[in-house]
């Protein structure tokens, strides 16, 4: 079986530097993908691929497609793409936001459709969207990714107008914050923390988790030790082993004087203002009801070695969607999409599908603009590396430039 990975070290240094390579191998095979800028393969006209969730993914997937000349619509609920790498620092810089969101109809037009997907009609082969709209599909890659809590995610029907509205007025709150408590102390709430206590360093900031260690649990011990070590430096306070008992009753995400926080062990702390980090979920709405028997039980789509989905040799899943076992991370999530539309193209043209193997874990942490620490193929890596890899522009650019846009 043949599998994908980075074909060497430096393939993962080089996507972390914003290069793009089409080889992978594995032992001493090395399989050369076809989808290159400018290709064009011969295939039924009547083949249409529907791509469900513009992620990272997702446009990963459409660009290929577009990039073959295959007919496809890539649906989603907002009008641009969303870096959400860098969402976190676009809740404390003003002026960042713009940023981080790039219109999808400058660079797919007419095979771009805004909209949120309630239904797959995977006997009639129709996607049904929320107004009442049908896009058929002969071939179907489910990229609907995970939601969570603002500003980590903004997952809504909106403009990114709207979007950036938001963040810019989430900023005026922090802005007038004295203290600031971030909840949850995985990959995503260490980020957090340490963007606020970097942008503002005189505020009061505090992290709770309800577990000793810090960021994933994937990471290697001592990169996640590194990662508390930053936190410390950048004077971050932290309340380990301690869950928040009272997160329901709180009002998130805006400035109150004084509010007071309980831990399940009788801890009281006093805030201005509380930012939640936990409480990511697969988004299933768009699937679960028909495709119920492929469903993990965190609402992830059970996949075979070629990423399609258990039981539907004409639908594919990708990214976070997936019950793959791997940090979701914007990399990995581009793997997949290379894979899914490898097969669709293999499945058209009579070649046999190509199989998608996980390796060691790859992660970086942006700790603000001035610090990072991370992991490649199991390995702890410099600072000063995830700094210039990550940190300091959180590959942007990279999007920017995979879309064919200017960033503004």
């Amino acid at each position: 079986m043949l599998g994908f990975e980075p074909s060497t070290k430096t393939s993962w240094i080089c996507w972390i530097l914003g290069y793009k390579e089409s080889g992978y191998k594995r032992g001493k095979d090395t399989i050369r993908l076809t989808l290159t800028m400018g290709a064009s393969i011969s295939v039924d006209p009547d083949t249409h691929v529907v791509v469900v969730g513009g992620g990272f993914g997702g446009i990963a997937a459409a660009q290929q497609l577009k990039s073959n000349g295959i007919k496809f619509t890539l649906i989603d609920l907002r009008d641009a793409f969303h870096h959400n790498v860098a969402a976190l620092r676009a809740s404390v810089q003003s002026g960042f936001a713009k940023k981080t969101f790039i219109p999808y109809k400058e660079t797919f037009g007419e095979s771009f459709l805004q909209g949120r997907v309630v239904k797959v009609d995977t006997d009639a082969r129709v996607i049904v969207l929320e107004d009442g709209r049908e896009v058929c599909y002969t071939h179907l890659i489910l990229s609907t990714g995970t939601d969570g809590p603002f500003p980590g995610k903004f997952n809504a029907v909106a403009t990114y107008k709207t979007a950036i509205e938001a963040y810019e007025n989430f900023i005026k709150e922090i802005q007038s914050a004295e203290s600031v408590l971030v909840v949850g102390g995985g990959s995503t709430g260490v980020e957090m923390a340490a963007e606020v206590k970097t942008e503002y360093p005189n505020k009061k900031v505090i992290l709770i988790h309800s577990h000793i260690g810090l960021a994933d649990p994937e990471l290697l011990s001592s990169v996640r030790q590194q990662a508390k070590d930053v936190l410390l430096e950048k004077g971050v306070e932290l309340v380990l082993g301690q869950k928040v008992a009272n997160l329901k009753d709180l009002t998130l995400n805006v400035t109150q004087k004084d509010m007071i926080i309980t831990t399940d062990k009788g801890t009281e702390i006093k805030v201005d203002l509380v930012i939640c980090c936990t409480g990511n979920k697969i988004n299933s709405q768009a699937y679960s009801s028909t495709m119920s028997e492929c469903l993990a039980q965190n609402g992830a789509l059970k996949v075979n070695e070629h990423l399609q989905v258990r039981g539907f040799d004409r639908i594919y899943a990708v990214g976070d969607c997936t019950n793959i076992k791997e940090p979701k991370t914007a990399y990995h999530a581009g793997l997949h999409a290379g894979i899914a539309v490898t097969n669709i193209i293999n499945s058209l043209t009579g070649k046999p599908l190509v199989s998608y193997r996980t390796g060691n874990v790859t992660m970086l942490l942006a700790m603000g603009c001035d610090d990072g620490v991370g992991q490649f193929n199991g390995y702890r890596l410099p600072r000063f590396l995830v700094i210039q890899g990550k940190s300091k522009s959180l590959l942007l650019w990279k999007s920017w430039k995979d879309m064919g846009q200017t960033s503004p």
